[in-house]
């Protein structure tokens, strides 16, 4: 699993910038950078005594030792100095030749031989702050090319996706990227597909490892992570809730693995769903006799439940990313329209918020019925838009609960008519009513400024004819904004 404590790109071997030549850094004492692989997740400039409470762990620290007053004195502060900043999880210690020092005291650099501290020279022509900006440069190439290593990665697990075998191809390709072995897994727990190579102890080790996230839900994490002696081990619930898993054994562990596998994850889990079988044969004969003229009441049994749930989403647009929503929410029927992207989740499937998405979900609802109920997600989601929640269910009450439907749409289209057909009025008016009247935090969620707020709904006021000071007023322009599509 990912440390959620780690900084946002990768750490920087401190080989990498003892081997700048633009630098002249060298290495005087303690174990060698690349051997030991040390590597350095910040820079901090101290000239504290004590810099333990200014530390986060992984610096590069560097000093010009103004705090050393005696280079030749006890050896005991400066064990004590080095000790600190090791207990702080510090990285490497840089030491900056003159103004204040000619050479590095040699009792430091004992001292950092002894408890076993990387300690760097830095030269004179070289800034601390030189130092700083190479060490942001590397680490925004590091994250470059691990954003490229995944995007390449998940290009080709989607290509494998498309060849003739599916998931040995996907699993191939993920073997492949992560450099380790990668295996599906069946619901009792039996390995049904594999690639790459890891020893038996390994894979055992894995196959107890998928039994955590094959649990019954809620219980079960959607992934979890362990070793087997060097080897790391990672184990993914694949959408659905069936019991199906992905496990991965890699000697390395690199940041973007974890992206990596999420997309295999999405791609195993539609390769491995239920329209894999009859249930989508019997969608695929619900479609089929839809276009040739049966009813909704004929065909809504061929879906396989009883009552479905609308769903509307927006968010990252993309095919990939709509079919991991679907994954998410359970469920194989889905349309990525271009505006916004549709689904049919069973009504017995909680639909919860989902990172990334703005979610409008209806009532549960007959297949007969489906159609009113895909207008009431769009309303809920325009609702979550407005609001600037995550989730928005749909649910008739108050005045919507005493007034017949037609009545109600039919009300509300006479008394917006003079803003049909624009969006910008009337979004505007949605927006600053659902927040309660506030110029600054509508011109915030519409990302316009708060005078072109003030404008517009002036102007919706003036084509309304109304006054929309008047709490009255706003209930009702509410309720029928609500009803509108």
């Amino acid at each position: 699993m990912a440390d959620p404590t780690a900084p946002p790109t990768p750490p920087v071997p401190l080989a990498a910038l003892l081997a700048r030549e633009d630098l002249g850094l060298r290495q005087i004492a303690g174990p060698g950078a690349e051997a030991a692989g040390t590597a350095v997740q910040w820079v901090h400039t101290s000239e504290m005594a004590d810099p333990y409470p200014y530390l986060l762990g992984g610096e590069l620290l560097l000093t010009a030792g103004v705090h050393i007053t005696d280079p030749a004195g006890s050896d005991a502060y400066l064990d004590d100095y080095v000790a600190r900043i090791l207990a702080a999880g510090g990285a490497a210690l840089g030491f900056g030749v003159a103004p204040v020092h000619d050479t590095v005291p040699r009792a430091l650099a004992e001292a950092c031989d002894r408890y076993g501290l990387p300690l760097v020279e830095v030269p004179p022509r070289t800034t601390f702050s030189g130092v700083a900006r190479a060490v942001w440069r590397l680490m925004a190439e590091a994250r470059h090319a691990e954003l490229r290593r995944v995007t390449e990665a998940q290009q080709g697990l989607a290509t494998a996706a498309a060849r003739p075998d599916p998931v040995p191809a996907v699993l191939r390709q993920l073997a492949a990227r992560l450099g380790g072995a990668a295996v599906l897994y069946g619901p009792d727990g039996a390995e049904l597909q594999a690639a790459g190579r890891a020893r038996d102890a390994t894979r055992e080790a894995l196959r107890a490892l998928t039994e955590v996230v094959r649990r019954p839900a809620p219980a079960a994490p959607a992934s979890a992570a362990d070793t087997a002696g060097s080897t790391h081990l990672a184990a993914y619930a694949l959408g659905g809730g069936r019991g199906f898993a992905l496990g991965t054994a890699t000697e390395r562990r690199e940041p973007g693995d974890h992206t990596i596998a999420g997309a295999a994850v999405v791609l195993l889990s539609l390769l491995t769903g239920e329209h894999q079988g009859a249930t989508e044969a019997a969608r695929s004969a619900a479609l089929v006799r839809l276009l040739l003229g049966a009813s909704p009441e004929e065909t809504g049994p061929l879906l396989g439940s009883g009552l479905w749930r609308v769903v509307h989403a927006r968010g990252e647009h993309t095919p990939l990313a709509a079919s991991a929503l679907a994954a998410a929410l359970g469920s194989g029927l889905v349309d990525p329209r271009e505006d916004v992207v549709r689904l049919l989740v069973p009504a017995d499937r909680e639909v919860t918020a989902t990172d990334g998405w703005t979610l409008g979900v209806a009532a549960p609802a007959a297949p007969e019925d489906l159609p009113a109920a895909d207008v009431q997600a769009a309303r809920a989601l325009r609702r979550a838009e407005a609001t600037r929640q995550p989730l928005v269910r749909h649910h008739e009450s108050g005045l919507g609960a005493l007034i017949a439907p037609e009545e109600a749409d039919a009300h509300a289209r006479v008394l917006l008519a003079p803003l049909a057909g624009n969006e910008a009025l009337t979004a505007t008016l949605r927006t600053w009513l659902s927040l309660h009247g506030s110029w600054d935090r509508t011109a915030t969620a519409l990302s316009v400024h708060r005078n072109t707020v003030r404008q517009r709904i002036a102007r919706c006021e003036s084509l309304l004819g109304t006054d929309l000071n008047d709490p009255d007023v706003r209930m009702e322009l509410w309720f029928a904004l609500g009803r509108v599509s």
